[in-house]
């Protein structure tokens, strides 16, 4: 779709990019020239340089249309170089607090300013990113250690708004955090994973666990599409001390544990309310799932390649913890 047509109205659908197309949020831009041609500007950029699809560049132009409707309307912003980090974090708040913030993520959103900005900086609209240090807000309340399905999934969806940036890196730690998750990996696991090592034909992955015990894991379509990417990115980091490893640092050497647990963390950090989870927290959630989706217990055991089935019990115990919680939350007799 020719980048006119996209921001004519600016008519973002909601399960895009949230209730963004409400008066106040038009109110915000009404006389605001500048933002139109910013915005104009912007959606040109997704359009040619960026290849993105309607729809991701709908979500993308929505979002910002959003913020910089709330900071016309609330702050008086006539300028980008007006903007400020405490303005995107009170955005955030603002988003957070509404009812609707669950169906349109609130981290997303910051995902989608962090590229925004990246954007008006790198063309000289502005010179200072103020969205540098720009994260979502988080909540109190969560069991410790175990990320909610929701948030799992929101993960996912913060890993590949990030991936979009043409960087091979965040394709690699897309690609990364999909993987631990789909298949339960530990950390070494992951890192020690060889290009040879996936099959894509049938969606399984080789990997070497404890004891050099070697076992065969499943991954699933969103996984494959992660991995996918990531290969065509991988060429572009590959030396000849990259060997066979799959997974790659900036320099081309196979990553190790802690660069894997960085980009965990830096993921995390991204989602509202989520604990701050090792790559290990994938593993312990990808279980937890699996277990309150109805998986028994020796088919975790082995997805997980635990020794002992008292090892993978430990993953009922959470579940249980979990059920308890919400029903003493719930039930008016609990």
């Amino acid at each position: 779709m020719p980048w006119p047509e996209m921001c004519d109205g600016w008519d973002v659908h909601e399960d895009e990019v949230g209730p963004q197309s409400d008066a106040p949020a038009q109110a915000g831009l009404q006389g605001a020239a500048w933002a139109g041609t910013v915005l104009v500007d912007y959606a040109r950029y997704l359009d040619a340089e960026r290849g993105l699809s309607v729809h991701t560049s709908r979500a993308y132009l929505g979002d910002i249309r959003a913020l910089l409707g709330y900071l016309g309307r609330s702050r008086g912003v006539t300028a980008l170089s007006e903007i400020e980090l405490g303005d995107l974090r009170g955005w955030l708040a603002a988003m957070s607090r509404e009812s609707s913030a669950a169906r349109t993520s609130v981290a997303r959103r910051a995902a989608s300013a962090r590229t925004f900005f990246r954007w008006a900086t790198r063309t000289g609209r502005i010179s200072v990113d103020p969205s540098l240090r720009l994260v979502a807000p988080r909540r109190t309340g969560h069991l410790p250690g175990v990320l909610r399905q929701s948030e799992a999934t929101e993960l996912m969806a913060v890993a590949e708004l990030a991936a979009d940036d043409g960087d091979p890196i965040s394709a690699r730690d897309r690609a990364m955090v999909e993987l631990l998750y789909a298949s339960g990996l530990r950390v070494s696991e992951l890192a020690g994973v060889d290009v040879d090592d996936v099959d894509f034909t049938v969606g399984v992955v080789r990997v070497l666990g404890k004891g050099g015990k070697e076992r065969v894991v499943p991954f699933g379509l969103p996984a494959a599409t992660a991995l996918r990417e990531w290969a065509a990115y991988r060429p572009l980091l590959a030396t000849e001390r990259s060997g066979a490893a799959l997974f790659l640092g900036r320099r081309g050497r196979r990553v190790d544990p802690r660069q894997v647990r960085e980009a965990v963390h830096r993921l995390v950090a991204h989602v509202p309310g989520a604990p701050d989870l090792a790559p290990h927290g994938l593993r312990h959630s990808a279980a937890t799932h699996l277990l309150e989706g109805g998986a028994d217990l020796r088919t975790v055991q082995e997805l997980l390649g635990h020794a002992s089935l008292a090892t993978t019990q430990i993953y009922t115990h959470v579940s249980a913890e979990r059920l308890r919680k919400s029903y003493e939350q719930a039930h008016p007799r609990a």
